[in-house]
């Protein structure tokens, strides 16, 4: 490695801001921190920043070529499944050392009635029967799986409004970012009597007041599994991933 150290991250999560946030002031150590650009105004994290994707492996592999990038970490959401194996095979084929920086998934609780599915397309057959309003946090890219449904209300909750009307019939859309309070999630269920709820296990503390939520209100929720961890090595913690880069430089 040449003297100042080359490290991309790979973003998405809160957990890739607090780590570009701990390692930017780390000398020796220059940090690029990638954002897919599904947002309009996403969390800035310190250190250099680029916005938008790569273009397959190919463009991956001439980007850490022309960057040269010495390290990179994969703090994409759990369910990014095409950059992670993206990046698993540009490090692969560039020998770029790579840590998976993946949390968690939530574990069910006792009171928790949870409805677990390996899709979204699995999450719409299991959501009819459950109720006529449902609360839908599955993010914007997910809305088509569940146009088909008839007699059936939405409550759509995104980072930022849709450009585009949704793919569905009745519905409301509305913004928030996390975290949210378990309070606040009651409030929101009761004010448009949400009887279920479908999510992606995704983990984190940011979100999770809704499943809180929905325990304390015994209502149903159609949980999404998250996808297989992508293959190399893993850390579970921010602390963990910059101890992983510090044994680097």
């Amino acid at each position: 490695m040449s003297d100042l150290v080359n490290l991309l991250i790979l973003g998405g999560t809160g957990e890739a801001v607090q780590l570009a946030d701990w390692l930017a002031g780390e000398p020796r150590l220059r940090v690029v921190t990638s954002l897919a650009g599904r947002t309009l105004k996403p969390t800035q994290p310190r250190g250099d920043h680029r916005i938008g994707g790569f273009g397959g492996v190919e463009g991956l592999k001439r980007y850490l070529a022309d960057q040269r990038i010495d390290l990179l970490i994969d703090a994409t959401h759990p369910f990014a499944t095409t950059i992670s194996a993206n990046a698993a095979a540009a490090c692969d084929a560039l020998d770029v050392p790579r840590l998976v920086l993946a949390r968690d998934p939530w574990p069910k609780s006792s009171g928790d009635h949870w409805i677990e599915v390996d899709d979204l397309d699995q999450a719409a057959r299991a959501v009819q029967g459950l109720g006529r309003r449902i609360f839908l946090t599955v993010g914007r890219q997910e809305l088509d799986a569940f146009a088909a449904l008839k007699n059936v209300w939405f409550l759509i909750r995104l980072i930022e409004p849709l450009v585009q009307p949704p793919p569905l019939g009745e519905c409301l859309v509305i913004t928030g970012r996390g975290p949210f309070s378990t309070e606040g999630e009651c409030r929101l269920l009761t004010q448009h009597r949400i009887e279920a709820i479908v999510a992606k296990n995704s983990g984190g503390a940011a979100t999770y007041a809704k499943i809180e939520a929905a325990r304390e209100m015994h209502l149903p929720v159609v949980m999404v599994r998250p996808p297989p961890s992508p293959p190399g090595e893993h850390a579970k913690t921010v602390a963990a991933a910059v101890d992983w880069v510090r044994r680097r430089i």
